[in-house]
């Protein structure tokens, strides 16, 4: 029963990682990036649909986004929806393809963008302590039910706040990479 629950913990913490790794991908580094325009959602039929589910999007350049939709009559949605995204970005559209260039970071917003970084970074750290915590507490109702002995209790604590330790390097880890990819020139 307690090794379910360590393996459960480790899953659930897996998923804030993976959560916090998400949430770094939509910061805007400068540079194009596929999953930049991940979370942009295009009325199309009646229905929201995300920008990669009705065209293709490429980045040929370190600093340019194509978007070349399967029907060309979503060209104005798609148009529409980046330019009221929060992304500050200014499609150009020639009838066939959308064109978006990069614009280059102000150093004051890449600060900015780097408290961010610290600010989603910290939100994964609570995260991870939040699942250590209820794993915690569900060994700690395992003794008391009997189900297992104080000294089994402790040794399976050291397993999760090993697994705690793991997981809040992991976010310190992409934390690092990404403010570096922001304050890189």
């Amino acid at each position: 029963m307690p090794d379910m629950l360590i393996l459960e913990t480790e899953d659930r913490m897996e998923k804030a990682v993976e959560a916090t790794t998400s949430e770094f991908s939509q910061i805007q580094t400068g540079r194009a990036s596929l999953s930049l325009l991940d979370n942009v959602t295009v009325e199309y039929y009646g229905a929201k649909s995300t920008i990669n589910q009705i065209a293709t999007v490429t980045t040929p350049e370190a600093r340019l986004v194509v978007i070349q939709p399967w029907d060309k009559s979503t060209i104005k949605d798609i148009e529409k929806a980046i330019s009221q995204s929060d992304l500050g970005l200014n499609p150009n559209s020639d009838g066939v393809v959308i064109r978006i260039a990069i614009p280059e970071l102000t150093t004051e917003r890449r600060q900015e963008l780097v408290k961010l970084v610290g600010k989603i970074t910290e939100e994964g750290r609570i995260s991870i302590r939040n699942i250590r915590r209820d794993a915690n507490g569900s060994l700690k109702k395992m003794e008391k039910a009997k189900g297992i002995s104080e000294d089994d209790r402790r040794a399976y604590e050291e397993d999760v706040q090993d697994l705690t330790n793991s997981y809040v390097g992991q976010i310190e880890e992409l934390a690092k990479s990404k403010e570096s990819e922001l304050l890189e020139i």
